[in-house]
């Protein structure tokens, strides 16, 4: 008879191996090494934990266009351009982060498709192009659909493809630089994928694209969140993200305040546009938020970061949706 006891451990290492397999496809933090299907590989590179915020920024710029219905078409052309923003165009921008971060990565992590050799850089490069070409390719089509005389989901594409091409590479390689390349990747994450959303089916006017710039700059705030787990690795390189500048305690203040204060703003614009309901549900929405930040990230940033955004971001991402149905409901009235 089997001892349960001596099984217990056994159970654990197993459960612990299946939680790093699970985290290494996703592309997460705390991955394990030894993946042999290069489609897995490849899936690593794309990080789908990272498309989830762009495919809800299409689903708030549907909202905020007012002009979005329920039927099998919408649905279809919704999943279309969430295709384009998340696995396709989030993915590229994935992959060619990972292709110029190599040298973080093998100080990081190390477990990472590229430094750990699981892949050869020539497939490397042949993902980054076939991803970009798929995503622009979906883009055209898209703004086909719409009739649009100005390829505005195209140009968006494009456009956001050559910001995450700056971001990362070599000689601007905006990452360098804390409140640079924090800002660009909050923008990439709020502001684009919602632009194409609203564009794809309403006018996509400054009006939104002022307000989900600002926005972005919570966003910035969410992207410091992912720089503590590589301060070692940034600071033996050089690069200036704002742990490395300002000290770990520093930058996991200014990382919340971000967050809360331009939230807070949205909260004030849709009040200006008397929108007091969904005002009113965005401030609740950024307590929890304040809460979890007080008793995981500026406790221990370092050690808390994961738990932290699995904590607190749903409440900003449901805050957004809150702000793109208001923006919608007042187009319509």
């Amino acid at each position: 008879m089997a001892d349960p006891v001596s099984e217990a451990p056994q159970e654990a290492a197993m459960e612990a191996a299946k939680g790093s397999k699970a985290r290494q496809l996703l592309g997460m933090k705390g991955a394990g090494s030894g993946e042999t299907s290069i489609w897995k590989i490849r899936l690593q590179l794309m990080k789908p934990i990272t498309w989830i915020p762009l495919i809800w920024g299409v689903v708030c710029g549907a909202a905020s266009s007012g002009q979005y219905v329920w039927s099998l078409e919408y649905v279809l052309i919704a999943a279309a351009c969430m295709l384009m923003s998340g696995p396709l165009l989030t993915g590229y921008t994935q992959t060619i982060n990972d292709f110029y971060d190599r040298e973080i990565d093998a100080i990081n992590e190390p477990y990472r498709p590229i430094p750990s050799g699981a892949i050869a850089i020539p497939q490397v490069v042949v993902q980054i192009l076939v991803l970009l070409v798929a995503g622009v390719g979906v883009a055209y089509a898209l703004d086909q659909w719409a009739g649009h005389e100005f390829p505005t989901i195209t140009v968006l594409a494009i456009g956001g493809s050559f910001l995450s091409y700056i971001y990362s590479a070599p000689p601007l390689k905006l990452k360098q630089n804390g409140w640079l390349g924090n800002y660009a990747l909050g923008a990439s994450y709020i502001a684009l994928p919602w632009w194409a959303g609203h564009a794809l089916f309403g006018e996509l006017n400054l009006t939104i694209m002022l307000l989900t710039l600002f926005y972005s700059l919570a966003g910035l705030g969410i992207a410091i969140v992912n720089d503590f787990k590589s301060v070692e690795g940034d600071r033996q390189l050089g690069l200036k993200s704002l742990p490395v500048m300002f000290g770990v305690g520093t930058a996991a203040w200014i990382c919340v305040l971000m967050i809360d204060l331009f939230q807070g703003g949205v909260a004030a614009y849709l009040m200006s546009i008397h929108q007091n309901l969904y005002a009113v549900i965005l401030v609740l929405l950024i307590i929890p938020q304040i809460t979890f930040q007080d008793m995981y990230f500026l406790r221990n940033p370092l050690e808390n970061d994961v738990k932290y955004q699995a904590s607190a971001q749903p409440f900003l991402v449901l805050g957004m949706l809150v702000t793109g149905l208001a923006l919608g409901h007042s187009a319509l009235v």
